[in-house]
């Protein structure tokens, strides 16, 4: 069931951020503890750049780790082949948009940024162009407001 804060993933992000989590919350935290705990035995905290640069370390990887659990539990799996095969645009679609006065053509992901893509920029369905194209259908003409006035795209293409 999709919610405000859900996050569509495809299986394969699903499962590598999975896996992520799980090496995070177990070597990682055993190898910064170590690191901690080395820089302890240093001496004098507030001068000893190793203490702090682990403590920020960890902070950062904390941080991660609750960005990938929220995810994580809020993620509903697409069918990236259904999605592919859609008429109109969903979390998971490629599309291919044409932006009014240019010539260009360029495709999207619409998804997670989670969805790391190595062709495709990703745009999230909450952003004002990803909500612009939800649902809509090839041939479609959308705008939508960015920092720089409203935009106009038209959708060319979707799929993959």
């Amino acid at each position: 069931m999709a919610d405000a804060e859900s996050t569509h993933l495809t299986q394969a992000t699903f499962e590598r951020l999975q896996a992520e989590l799980e090496d995070l919350t177990t070597r990682g935290r055993v190898e910064i503890a170590r690191a901690i705990e080395a820089a302890r035995a240093l001496g004098d905290l507030s001068e000893n750049g190793d203490y702090h640069a682990a403590k920020d370390t960890q902070g950062k990887m904390e941080s991660r780790i609750r960005r990938l659990q929220h995810t994580l539990g809020h993620a509903v799996i697409v069918d990236h082949v259904a999605v592919g095969s859609s008429e109109t645009v969903s979390a998971g679609s490629v599309v291919a948009i044409r932006y009014e006065g240019d010539e260009e053509i360029e495709r999207f992901l619409v998804g997670s940024i989670e969805e790391r893509h190595d062709e495709l920029n990703v745009v999230s369905p909450g952003s004002p162009l990803g909500q612009a194209l939800l649902g809509k259908t090839s041939g479609d003409v959308v705008e939508y407001e960015s920092p720089g006035g409203t935009l106009r795209v038209e959708i060319v293409q979707i799929g993959t």
